[in-house]
């Protein structure tokens, strides 16, 4: 068998790479490799960090600041009896609603949940799912559509928690991640409306 170069570059760095792992004094312990830097084989010495939930009720608390540039923005008061959401009640609306939102010192929900991007399809008989008369075999090659203005809130955004969650004071892994927000404001505000197509077109 003939050896080319490649072959003996890859061979020579697999033993340096094996010959300084074995010479390497450093021992980790199986503890220090996990979050919880407990035993890994056993539950019984294991407890969970406390998570404690602000208890502000609506209208007292302060704003969070956005994690990211149009980031969803975390819930800074109580949700204490407005969960789960459900089709016949949603209690976020009775105060996050536009027109309502400034009277109960509340963040008001944006344009963007009353606008409906999603490409027009229906099912078939057959289960297949047609756009403009043809059968869609990929979903991910369905674009973003023309945005619909909607009256209402949009079905896909109805759930809010799917998106906002409360915060925790406990916290188990320090974040590091810094923000860039390329906007002024854009901590406390959102401009995803005119961003929508970023990157798409």
């Amino acid at each position: 068998m003939k050896l080319t170069s490649i072959t003996l570059g890859i061979a020579t760095a697999a033993a340096i790479f094996i010959a300084g792992c074995a010479t390497s004094q450093k021992t980790i312990s199986e503890e220090s490799l996990g979050l919880r830097k407990t035993d890994l084989y056993t539950e019984q010495s294991t407890v969970a960090s406390k998570t404690m939930y602000k208890e502000e009720a609506p209208g007292t608390s302060k704003r969070i600041e956005r994690s990211y540039e149009n980031a969803p923005p975390m819930i800074p008061h109580s949700v204490e009896g407005m969960l789960p959401i459900t089709i016949n009640n949603n209690m976020c609306t009775t105060c996050h609603l536009p027109g309502i939102a400034e009277s109960m010192n509340a963040t008001p929900i944006p344009k963007t949940h009353f606008t409906n991007y999603r490409p027009d399809t229906k099912l078939d008989k057959k289960g297949d799912i047609i756009k403009d008369g043809k059968i869609v075999r990929n979903t991910s090659d369905l674009k973003l559509a023309k945005e619909k203005k909607l009256d209402t809130l949009s079905g896909a955004r109805f759930n809010c928690s799917q998106c906002h969650a409360p915060q925790s004071k406990g916290q188990l892994v320090k974040n590091n991640f810094k923000p860039d927000f390329r906007e002024a404001g854009s901590k406390n505000s959102s401009d995803l409306i005119q961003k929508m197509d970023e990157g798409v077109k």
